[in-house]
């Protein structure tokens, strides 16, 4: 009867680690999926003026990437995701308006 107890306390143990194992792999998983949310902010920010063309698609990337991932900072990814949409839009007004010449170094 002891040797039961004492293979079941030990079950008992195996499961108490595979549980915190797995707590430990999804707080990796939502700290890599706010470090994206971050990013996306970081990088949609100066698109809106800088590069747009570039740093819009990726921050509309990598703040789908956070959301799917369920990030804690979700405001900041939805941030992310409108700076970068922005960026995007501001880059075809500017191209329409200038009748599709992105850059003039004559001027």
């Amino acid at each position: 009867m002891s040797t039961v107890t004492t293979h079941q306390g030990t079950a008992g143990q195996g499961s108490t680690r595979q549980g915190s194992a797995r707590q430990g792999t999804a707080r990796r998983e939502t700290a890599e999926a706010d470090n994206l949310a971050i990013a996306s902010f970081l990088l949609g920010l100066p698109g809106l003026l800088l590069f747009n063309i570039v740093l819009g698609p990726i921050a509309i990337t990598l703040a789908t990437l956070a959301l799917v991932r369920g990030t804690s900072r979700r405001g900041r990814a939805v941030l992310g995701l409108v700076l970068g949409v922005t960026s995007l839009a501001v880059l075809v007004v500017t191209t329409a308006t200038s009748h599709g010449v992105l850059m003039d170094f004559r001027s």
